[in-house]
């Protein structure tokens, strides 16, 4: 188990390492660092000493990748992306291109994240999970059928109709929750009870469709057909076997969402005007700010990673005859 985590984490740091890069050259690919300061300064007819001062101050007046002008490991270190990018692998994220510390950011805004992130990622798995087991109990009835049907309407359904159809009844017509805003103190449930009951509703048509295919698949195999056999009733053989097999998928897609739960939901936050991760990612790609977008990439690439080995982690739980070498 030790010298999996090992090569894991070595694995991991290559990956990382890789997406920052990708991320870096994308991003100087639209936007030179000449177009940000003349973004961030206020327009194209900015004098040129005006943006060399901007480069300077923030550190973008280097070469992207390899400085020909430097001396032997300088080459590669005075260069924007070993500057900008490396230190983040030891938890140093920097400032915005306007100034703020992008660390103080990230942990003042994870909160609000997580406040609506977590309880929509519970309330979401448990619903799914008990409606796609009420579908694999009645399978092929019509309440089975009826059940299948209605998932496939949420799923084509978009989420930003629930959104605005949610504001309008719950917050404009009927006035029981603000339509937007947040307040970190004891009232802040008013502000995220709609935003977590949408989130739920509209991700309940794929999860319990999902879910009702992974148990309808356990449903007749040997092992379940051995449980009845020994007089188990169907309540049972759905509660203590389909489910425990049918985790290894279930938690395959549970853990990998670990990052979401961090970075929050661009769209949801965006709308209801919840200060998390998720709209000041969407603000940063709105002012091209890349020390905010960089560390944002590098957060969701460093948690899908440490999602995939909880993964791996959990099948030996759920199954004991799973072994990592």
């Amino acid at each position: 188990m030790s010298s999996y985590l090992v090569r894991r984490v070595l694995y991991g740091l290559l990956v990382l390492l890789g997406v920052n890069l990708i991320t870096f050259v994308l991003f100087f690919q639209v936007n030179s660092p000449d177009d940000m300061a003349r973004m961030a300064l206020g327009g194209k007819r900015v004098a040129q000493e005006s943006v060399d001062q901007w480069k300077r101050e923030r550190g973008y007046d280097l070469p992207l990748l390899y400085n020909s002008q430097a001396e032997g490991v300088g080459k590669l270190g005075e260069t924007i992306f070993f500057q900008k990018s490396v230190p983040m692998f030891v938890g140093e994220f920097g400032s915005s291109d306007d100034g703020r510390n992008i660390a103080g950011e990230i942990a003042k805004r994870a909160g609000p994240s997580l406040a609506l992130a977590v309880p929509v990622f519970i309330l979401g798995l448990f619903l799914n999970i008990v409606l796609s087991l009420l579908l694999t109990f009645f399978r092929g009835t019509y309440l089975d059928l009826t059940g299948v049907v209605l998932c496939v309407l949420a799923m084509s359904i978009s989420g930003l109709f629930y959104i605005i159809g949610g504001q309008y009844l719950f917050s404009k017509t009927l006035a029981l929750v603000p339509i937007s805003g947040y307040d970190a103190s004891v009232e802040a449930w008013r502000f995220l009870i709609l935003p977590v009951i949408i989130g739920v509703v509209s991700g309940l048509g794929g999860g319990t469709r999902w879910y009702r295919t992974i148990f309808l698949e356990e449903i007749n195999k040997d092992y379940v057909r051995t449980a009845r056999a020994k007089g188990l009733s169907e309540v049972q053989v759905l509660g203590r076997h389909v489910l425990r097999n049918g985790l290894i998928p279930i938690l395959t897609g549970s853990v990998t969402v670990i990052p979401l739960l961090f970075m929050g939901s661009l769209i949801s936050e965006s709308f209801f005007g919840i200060p998390g991760l998720g709209s000041y990612t969407i603000e940063a790609i709105q002012s091209q700010d890349f020390g905010v977008v960089r560390a944002m990439v590098f957060i969701g690439s460093a948690l899908y990673l440490v999602g995939l080995i909880l993964t791996d982690i959990a099948y030996t739980i759920a199954d004991p005859r799973v072994r990592l070498a």
